[in-house]
């Protein structure tokens, strides 16, 4: 595989300090996304040369590269995920985003910390990419995206996919707090599998997304070899929706309101 310069501008030098005031953050309050992009520039040195030139070394990854689309803007365009047709990846993703709230283009208000992630350059342009499919991969894997839980899972899976040492530290520091916190060992396994499957998949950041999401997602996922993840979907039912989410401050959010409507 060719071997490409470092990202113009970089030190090559991991920021420990700010990564660990950030994981601390994050650990205090999981909806604080900030801090994973925080986290992801103070580690993840190195990995964007590596990653761009496994895609561009794919045999679709070079058109991709050269038509440079936007994928935020693309899913973000006004009624884009109604368009596709039942069980189909898109109709999955639709129904994500109508039934969490989210929006396509999101993660990239929130990335914007990052001077780094608006630049005109391959490198940048290749981090958009796999930072705007975050929920798409929420959708393949099943790992649920407003759950402490399944954030960590696909965390673990992520670091397997496109490594990173951010995305490491941010999965070990859950499953480690999620031990003290929860009692058992259920959430850590549940982060471990994630790591495991990453591992197992086909590398999805390849993928062309905008066909992707027409694809029947069972047969997607079988083609990904993305496998169902049993050891999560056993800590779900035996921790409960209260410990899965250990995290998150979602859920006192959501009732403080709803007892202030009643």
């Amino acid at each position: 595989m060719a071997k490409l310069p470092p990202f113009p501008g970089t030190t090559g030098r991991r920021d420990w300090r700010t990564a660990f005031d950030a994981i601390r953050k994050l650990m205090a309050n999981g909806d604080d996304t900030t801090q994973v992009f925080r986290i992801m520039r103070a580690l993840n040195v190195g990995n964007a040369p590596m990653n761009y030139a496994r895609f561009i070394a794919t045999e679709q990854g070079g058109r991709l590269a050269y038509q440079r689309a936007e994928l935020a803007q693309v899913f973000a365009q006004p009624g884009y995920a109604k368009q596709f047709a039942p069980g189909t990846v898109g109709a999955t993703y639709n129904h994500f985003l109508e039934s969490t709230g989210y929006s396509a283009d999101g993660l990239a208000e929130v990335s914007r910390i990052n001077a780094e992630e608006e630049l005109h350059h391959p490198y940048a342009w290749f981090g958009r990419r796999v930072r705007d499919t975050h929920d798409i991969w929420h959708v393949l894997t099943g790992y649920k995206a407003d759950e402490s839980m399944g954030e960590a899972a696909l965390v673990a899976f992520s670091y397997a996919q496109v490594g990173g040492l951010g995305w490491a530290l941010i999965g070990t520091a859950a499953a480690l707090k999620s031990i003290r916190v929860t009692g058992s060992r259920l959430f850590a396994k549940a982060v471990w599998e994630g790591y495991r499957n990453g591992r197992k998949a086909k590398w999805i950041s390849g993928e062309d997304y905008e066909q992707l999401l027409r694809e029947p997602i069972d047969a997607a996922r079988a083609r990904l070899n993305i496998v169902t993840p049993t050891a999560y979907l056993h800590a779900q039912r035996e921790l409960g929706e209260e410990m899965a989410s250990y995290l998150s401050n979602r859920r006192e959010v959501n009732a403080a309101t709803e007892k202030l409507a009643a």
